[in-house]
């Protein structure tokens, strides 16, 4: 039996999926990945910052212009849409059978394509709060905000998004939904991640059902876990399975 058919016999027999993805399950919508050799933290800046420096709270709060010029450049991609991959989950839980996306992305590619439970390990870019009187911006009110550094229309105080940068803990509610979710799935696959960011690594020691899927163009040490593995991308390996 090759690969693909033994993840369209895992997926009928499971009754209670997760998936778990990271920045790989959003490249085949053209949103570049972190850590492969086209990713954003390869990026020649020019600076004395490195990528993962401009995307941290130090950065935010002392070189706002810095923080912001880079944040727009490389992290938002307003005009992005759902893949193969985002369809196929939202399908997947519209037949009942995927009961949660946990995932380390930002962008809104999973909700668009019409998932509902999508647990969103570091925050979202569609939501933007001004730190003065809390006004909410989404993604397309913060973009209109004038100026690189954007303040609030209402009190002029700075408009952080509300996503997890470097040096701020998770939002642990979701951690916990998610870990509640990992450990209740019969079926986990993950999907288009290094797996070395924490704590949202740490959630795969949460497994407790019978089955374990990685879906990875590279291998990960996790891949020795698993029960299947399958190297490629992910939009294009669910794109071979049958409708849910």
């Amino acid at each position: 039996m090759d690969k693909i058919a033994q993840l369209q016999q895992l997926i009928d027999q499971s009754r209670h999926i997760v998936f778990f993805g990271g920045a790989g399950v959003s490249t085949e919508s053209n949103i570049p990945d972190f850590r492969s050799s086209d990713g954003i933290y390869s990026v020649e800046l020019g600076r004395h910052f490195t990528a993962e420096q401009l995307v941290s709270h130090t950065m935010f709060e002392r070189y706002p212009q810095e923080f912001f010029d880079f944040y727009k450049q490389y992290l938002l991609y307003p005009d992005a849409r759902p893949n193969a991959a985002h369809t196929y989950l939202a399908a997947l839980e519209k037949a009942g059978k995927l009961k949660a996306v946990v995932t380390q992305n930002i962008d809104s590619l999973h909700e668009m394509a019409g998932s509902q439970k999508v647990l969103k390990l570091h925050g979202s870019a569609d939501r933007n709060f001004c730190l003065g009187c809390q006004r909410f911006y989404d993604l397309q009110a913060f973009l209109a905000l004038p100026g690189t550094v954007p303040h609030c229309l209402d009190c002029g105080s700075i408009v952080k998004p509300d996503v997890t940068l470097y040096e701020e803990p998770l939002d642990m509610e979701v951690f916990r939904q998610a870990a509640q979710a990992i450990h209740k799935a019969d079926l986990l696959i993950i999907g288009g991640t290094s797996l070395v960011v924490y704590p949202a690594a740490s959630l795969i020691q949460y497994i407790a059902g019978r089955h374990l899927v990685v879906i990875n163009k590279t291998s990960i040490p996790q891949d020795s876990q698993a029960d299947l593995v399958i190297e490629g991308r992910i939009g294009e390996v669910f794109s071979q399975l049958s409708a849910p």
